[in-house]
């Protein structure tokens, strides 16, 4: 009787296995897996059971980053990773990574700042990361001395300021967790997300807690994590709040935790528990008012509307995302990052339909938007060069010029 071909039959090793490994973790089927590359499901095998080799550059890093791995992973060279192939890596990298692996073992002999005055710091912060510009080097330039302040105070305050300061320490570490997001140092990431939920659970603060949760929910995505710890995570902190209309800091918490769920279920395409989930994070922002946006996190009921891309992205729904992209107006947005981050679900949205004009317009209007979250997108810079070589003639030097202005060889 002939052989099953569904499964690779030379090495335990090869480049299939890795890749049907990976996809088996994610909990993705080759349906969903090829949709989200733009490749049948046919597609999928071939390349698990060896009957294709290695893909080009830029869809190996599209189909790293939709099954939630970085390159090394599939190819198995763990030195290798998206970074060092896109050599998107930001300058300040080693100062950053300094910071994080500095340890204090002896007290600074001057008084730290007050618990207000490092809270408003931590304020302005987060307004550079969601202002206008490069947003990336600017936290960059502050994070490492507010980081050593916030962890001074820490250790030497008492009572309601000490909590109050790390509330701030993990606001910080959320902030180098997003400046650390697509560069070369997972464990960098991993470190953040860990210390940024130690110091919220040391606050006994459920808000920040929550906060933490929101995070640690990319960490867990980015790791590879099962998506039921993901869920059971952000359930858990949710469950510390109060949502409730006359709480709105607790109930904007309350709708983001859902939110991260929804967005899990749909990474996995789980379609019915995924805009379950939705319904529930889209209800607390509408509770909240039309008008409402959180400062820092950004929730509200543009945040929400405005993932619906991102959950027909992942859920493979390309005319359902496409029809968002349509309709939900980002102007009111109060982060350049986040508008530009949208533009970019818009672009992916427009990709899976082989609409490549669309695709070179928002990615041109979202590096004109932040154009440091899009030179750090994988999307971004695995879709240019393919736009670059086989585009439509018309929209070529459009995504040369692009190309250019991110470093990427196309």
């Amino acid at each position: 009787m002939p052989q099953s071909t569904d499964t690779p039959t030379d090495s335990p090793d090869t480049f299939g296995q890795r890749v049907r490994r990976a996809r088996e973790r994610s909990g993705l089927t080759r349906a969903v897996t090829g949709g989200l590359v733009g490749r049948s499901p046919e597609w999928v095998k071939a390349i698990e059971t060896g009957r294709l080799h290695t893909p080009r550059l830029p869809l190996l890093l599209r189909l790293a980053e939709v099954l939630g791995v970085d390159v090394g992973e599939l190819t198995g060279d763990e030195r290798i990773s998206a970074a060092t192939y896109s050599k998107a890596v930001h300058k300040a990298l080693p100062a950053v990574k300094a910071s994080l692996i500095a340890y204090q073992f002896r007290p600074r002999d001057e008084e730290p700042e007050s618990a207000d005055a490092l809270l408003a710091r931590v304020r302005q912060a987060w307004q550079l990361w969601h202002g206008d510009g490069d947003h990336r080097s600017r936290i960059a330039t502050i994070a490492p001395t507010l980081l050593a302040d916030l962890q001074h105070a820490a250790r030497t305050l008492d009572g309601t300021d000490r909590r109050r300061a790390l509330v701030g320490l993990a606001e910080t570490y959320h902030l180098i967790q997003l400046y650390l997001s697509f560069q070369p140092a997972p464990e960098l990431v991993m470190l953040t997300g860990d210390r940024a939920m130690t110091a919220a659970q040391d606050a006994d603060s459920p808000q920040a807690i929550a906060g933490a949760a929101w995070y640690m929910n990319h960490v867990f995505r980015d790791a590879g994590e099962a998506h039921e710890a993901r869920v059971d995570l952000a359930m858990k902190a949710a469950d510390l709040l109060h949502a409730v209309d006359d709480n709105p800091e607790d109930l904007a918490r309350w709708g983001l935790l859902h939110l991260a769920a929804a967005l899990s279920f749909a990474k996995r395409g789980r379609e019915g528990d995924a805009w379950r989930y939705w319904d529930k994070a889209n209800d607390a922002a509408r509770r909240l008012g039309e008008g409402y946006c959180h400062p820092w996190l950004i929730f509200g009921p543009g945040m929400v509307d405005a993932y619906r891309l991102t959950m027909h992205n992942d859920l493979v729904q390309s005319g359902g995302a496409i029809d968002v992209a349509t309709t939900i107006d980002l102007a009111p947005m109060p982060s350049a990052t986040r508008r530009s981050f949208h533009q970019l679900e818009a672009a992916r949205a427009y990709s899976m339909s082989g609409e490549h004009l669309a695709v070179v317009h928002l990615l041109k209007k979202a590096h004109k938007e932040s154009p440091e979250t899009v030179r750090y997108n994988l999307f971004a810079r695995s879709a240019l060069p393919d736009l670059v070589e086989t585009g439509p003639a018309m929209i070529r030097d459009d995504a040369r010029w692009l190309a250019q202005e991110l470093g990427i060889s196309a």
